[in-house]
């Protein structure tokens, strides 16, 4: 299951993770947001052990969208130490999503 982050958990969960960590930035009124959130679970168990994933919702968590430039969503942020290292805008399919995440693994 993903993770919920938020502005206070980002630094120790995303930034100081020793893992690539997917980040997807949501909202609960987001109509492709909706349709992309059972493909990040579907994500985050294939996943699991092999990198972090989860889930920021910009509303409650408005600090960590600004830093990160977060204008349209749903924005797919991956980190590998740290860094940014991957970014998909809009809905993708699993596999892309899959792919992307893979080869920083």
């Amino acid at each position: 299951m993903a993770l919920e982050i938020t502005d206070q958990s980002f630094q120790e969960t995303v930034l100081n993770s020793d893992k690539p960590v997917l980040v997807d930035f949501w909202a609960v009124w987001c109509g492709p947001c909706r349709m992309l959130g059972p493909i990040i679970e579907e994500v985050a168990a294939d996943f699991e052990g092999k990198a972090v994933v989860g889930k920021v919702d910009v509303d409650n968590n408005q600090q960590v969208s600004v830093d990160y430039g977060i204008r349209n969503i749903p924005t797919v942020l991956i980190f590998k130490n740290g860094e940014v290292v991957d970014k998909i805008v809009g809905v993708q399919p699993k596999e892309v999503i899959a792919e992307k995440l893979s080869a920083h693994l």
